[in-house]
Parts: C-alpha cells; sequence; structure tokens
C-alpha cells in the first residue's frame, strides 16, 4: 500500500539562487534486487519532504519487483519476496512519487544510485525523468566536513555524528529520514562557510575544511556509458571536475563496476574485500579498488 499524504499541493519549482530554507527538499531512497539499473529492479521507495528546515510530508510504498529477491539482499535488507507479493507494481508507485517530489530538489546519500535506479525506471515505465536538481550528501559532506570530524561519509556514520532521530538500517524510509537529518545537519555548515543557495554550492567555493580529493576520470574517460539522466542539475559537482566523469566514477564505485566494466567488490580500509556492499555504505574515502 502507498503511504502517501494526499492532500500535499504541489511544491513551488525552486529557484537555484533562493536560500536553502525557501526550498523544498525531496530526500528519497531507494532498495532494489541488486545494484546494476540494467538488470535489478526496485523493491522499495521511501522519501521525505523538507520545507524550511523542517520535516513536512513523507512517501513510503513497497514495490512488487516481479522477480526473485537474491537471498543475500534480502538478508541486508530486510524485504521479502513474501513482503512485496502483494506490493504494488512500479507502474503505479513511480507516478506517485514523481507527483510527491514535483517541483522540488532531489536529495540523495549517494545520489547516483538511487537516481539511476529512478531514471532507468521512469524509461521502463515510459516516463519522463523531471528536471530535477539533485543534491547528494556525500558530496555534501566530504565538502564540509574534515577527517577529524568523521572518518569516512557512510550514512551510518554521518547520522550518528549529526544526531539523526531515525537509526538507518537498510529501508527506505528510514534511510530517507536519516538522509533527512544529515542534510538538515549539513545545511548550517555550508550558511557558516558562506554558502547559502544551490548557485554558489556549484561555484567551485571551497567549504573549509576540505576531505583529501580522490583520483579523478578524464572526460575522454567516460565512455557515455553511464551518463546521468538528461536534463538533471548536479550543483554538488567539484569544481573543474566534469559533470559526466564525475558521474562515471562514482557510479562505477558504488556498484562495483571495475575498469573494463566488469564486477568487483569494495575494499575497506583494511583492503579486504566487501562484496555486496550496500551503496549507502560505500562512503568512506578509501582508494577505488580498480583505480577508479
Amino acid at each position: 500500500m502507498i503511504a502517501w499524504d494526499s492532500d500535499v499541493q504541489p511544491a513551488r519549482d525552486p529557484a537555484l539562487r533562493g536560500p536553502f530554507d525557501e526550498i523544498d527538499f525531496v530526500i528519497v531512497d531507494v532498495e532494489t534486487t541488486g545494484w546494476s539499473p540494467g538488470e535489478a529492479r526496485i523493491t522499495e521507495i521511501g522519501a521525505v519532504k523538507v520545507s524550511a528546515g523542517h520535516l513536512r510530508r513523507q512517501f513510503s510504498s513497497l514495490v512488487n519487483p516481479r522477480s526473485a529477491i537474491p537471498e543475500q539482499v534480502a538478508e541486508l535488507t530486510g524485504i521479502s519476496d513474501a513482503m512485496v507479493a502483494l506490493a504494488p507494481p512500479l507502474e503505479r508507485v513511480l507516478p506517485a512519487f514523481l507527483e510527491f517530489a514535483r517541483g522540488c530538489v532531489l536529495t540523495a546519500h549517494n545520489a547516483p544510485f538511487d537516481v539511476g535506479f529512478l531514471s532507468a525506471a521512469c524509461r521502463a515505465c515510459d516516463l519522463r525523468w523531471p528536471d530535477f536538481t539533485v543534491v547528494d550528501t556525500v558530496e555534501l559532506a566530504r565538502r564540509v566536513l574534515g577527517e577529524d570530524e568523521v572518518p569516512d561519509c557512510k550514512l551510518s556514520t554521518l547520522a550518528a555524528f549529526f544526531g539523526a532521530r531515525t537509526a538507518p538500517r537498510h529501508r527506505a524510509l528510514a534511510d530517507a529520514l536519516a538522509t533527512a537529518d544529515v542534510l538538515l545537519g549539513l545545511l548550517p555548515r555550508l550558511a557558516a562557510a558562506g554558502v547559502s543557495t544551490l548557485a554558489e554550492m556549484s561555484a567551485g567555493r571551497e567549504f573549509p575544511p576540505s576531505r583529501p580529493q580522490r583520483p579523478q576520470l578524464s572526460p575522454a574517460a567516460d565512455s557515455g556509458s553511464l551518463a546521468p539522466p538528461s536534463g538533471s542539475r548536479w550543483p554538488w559537482r567539484r569544481p573543474g571536475h566534469p559533470r559526466s566523469a564525475s558521474w562515471a566514477v562514482r557510479y562505477r564505485r558504488w556498484l562495483g563496476i571495475g575498469a573494463r566494466g566488469g564486477r568487483c567488490g569494495h575494499r575497506d580500509r583494511s583492503g579486504e574485500s566487501r562484496r555486496g556492499t550496500h551503496p549507502r555504505d560505500s562512503g568512506s574515502d578509501s582508494p577505488d579498488p580498480a583505480g577508479q
């Protein structure tokens, strides 16, 4: 059953130059049957709407993926085949979510993962992907938090650091609520650095303290196979970092795709491989094992 406040009026179309407290953010999280949008399916969508620093509305629905959920994924998320058997299909849930998010700035933790699945779902359902502005709390955290404050930018780490009211647990609404509290913790840090609009965020201003940057792809290194959805704006990309290359770096790392497109495991600081790690847990600053 789709849990959605049906009396919500469409949010105003956000202006990039509007201050943060005048922007409607929709923080979204998706749970899936796997890590690749080309192969896996969405099993749950959770979202919360934040306006003027307050949580206003919630959206939550399981989704029938019409395919079996792998055992290791079910163990990670707690979402079983039985739970989604009677859930509405994507064709019903996705339009409801898009209406919920209409006119808002879309926000997620490791946004390329969630946006990749949602945009692929739009194509599968023959729906137009809206012209969202997208904010990634991983990138924001890397820009404004020092290593002396947090050891990594995983959702669980940031949620604990900011005292989130909901602990992330690989369920869509819980993770969206945790991400919302992380966003509400990051925005004052941006304001303290003199950044109060999305336009200023994308202008390449330095947000001290800055975390070490990982090696980046040149534009030529992006073969075009992992392009972001057309029309979306990504104000959090690093200064001088090509948008398409930035997307490819993050997407390959989070989905475990190596330099030649093969599967690979993530590695933690000890260098141990961690196959199947959820993208929400991949916000460490350790080097990518594939050299990406």
